[in-house]
């Protein structure tokens, strides 16, 4: 069985040779991104904001990322029951500490790209999220109500070098409304089904590394209700990515995994055991969204594959929830760079 490590009071993320202070995990962002405590190479450095807005018919992805190398601001729409898609997207190379980004997701900031016609805005305040994106191929904006309740965050180390690490807190139950257009196409996002999951990281990383992330939000007996399940990057036995959030808590989870490797079978169903039994789901795919190329050094290569999920997950106290037909998603991604 695992033994992870809670952090409960406020902590600097890195000693001052770039190790990490503490790897375990948070049910908050208590932890202080010392960005300048970084030894590895600035080119090395990795950060970034995704917010994926979803339900079962579709997707809409807003990302920043800053991988020092270079940095983009993109959009993506994809529907999920006929396989349209529309993506733009604003690209800089060589853009080590040019763009700054927030040192923590929780608190209220305001990030804005623009480049020509093309515009990404991110503004968070206490109560409230707003994505925005603006072109002349397409246009969305979704406003979410801000989750305020416990989340999860994980820091852990990567075995092969001391001062390489992976930050990463996942928000999810977040209710949102909105639109998506493009050419004469609306896309009506004012929906109950309707909900946003941030992955706000950064890091310094291994250069070859694999991942899962299943992610998903729906409503249980009138509460909000969502998972959190990322594995595979990084050396997590201080600290998994796994949680269940129901009515505001966050009820840690143990080791996570699939029951098979789904390569070459994405859209057969997909087993998930969690070691002490208390995250027993099934997801039976409707759709891949699979992109990317890889090289002998470099490139990503991801499945995101979207599903109806079923089964029983168990709370902190012994409570069973049973899961019915919950629209989530679980990604398996290979990534050099």
């Amino acid at each position: 069985m695992s033994k992870q490590i809670e952090i409960t009071a406020p902590m600097k993320l890195l000693n001052e040779d770039g190790t990490l202070a503490q790897p375990g995990y948070a049910k908050r962002n208590i932890i202080e991104y010392n960005r300048e405590c970084i030894s590895a190479s600035k080119w090395r450095i990795k950060e970034w904001d995704f917010y994926q807005v979803g339900c079962k018919d579709f997707i809409v992805q807003f990302n920043f990322f800053n991988i020092s190398l270079a940095s983009a601001a993109t959009v993506g729409y994809v529907n999920l029951r006929t396989g349209e898609t529309v993506s733009d997207m604003i690209l800089d190379l060589a853009t080590a500490d040019k763009f700054p980004v927030n040192r923590n997701g929780e608190k209220p900031y305001t990030f804005e790209r623009t480049k020509g016609k093309k515009t990404l805005k991110f503004e968070v305040t206490e109560k409230t999220r707003r994505l925005y994106w603006k072109s002349p191929k397409i246009e969305c904006e979704f406003v979410m109500d801000n989750y305020t309740g416990e989340s999860i965050v994980i820091m852990n180390p990567f075995d092969r070098h001391k001062n390489r690490f992976f930050f990463t807190e996942k928000i999810n139950c977040m209710p949102t409304k909105g639109f998506v257009k493009f050419g004469d196409t609306v896309i009506d996002g004012n929906r109950d089904d309707l909900f946003t999951v941030l992955d706000w990281g950064r890091g310094v990383w291994e250069h070859k590394n694999f991942w899962f992330w299943g992610n998903g939000t729906t409503y249980i007996d009138g509460k909000l209700f969502g998972f959190e399940i990322t594995w595979g990057i990084g050396n997590p036995e201080k600290g998994y990515e796994t949680a269940l959030m129901y009515d505001g808590k966050c009820h840690k989870l143990g080791k996570v995994d699939v029951e098979y490797q789904p390569d070459k079978r994405w859209i057969e169903p997909w087993k998930f055991h969690e070691e002490n039994g208390r995250f027993e789901l099934t997801m039976t795919p409707y759709y891949d969204n699979h992109s990317g190329v890889m090289l002998p050094n470099v490139g990503m290569l991801s499945h995101q594959v979207h599903g109806l999920w079923n089964g029983t997950v168990t709370l902190d106290d012994g409570t069973v929830l049973e899961i019915k037909d919950m629209y989530a998603f679980c990604e398996k991604v290979y990534n050099k760079w």
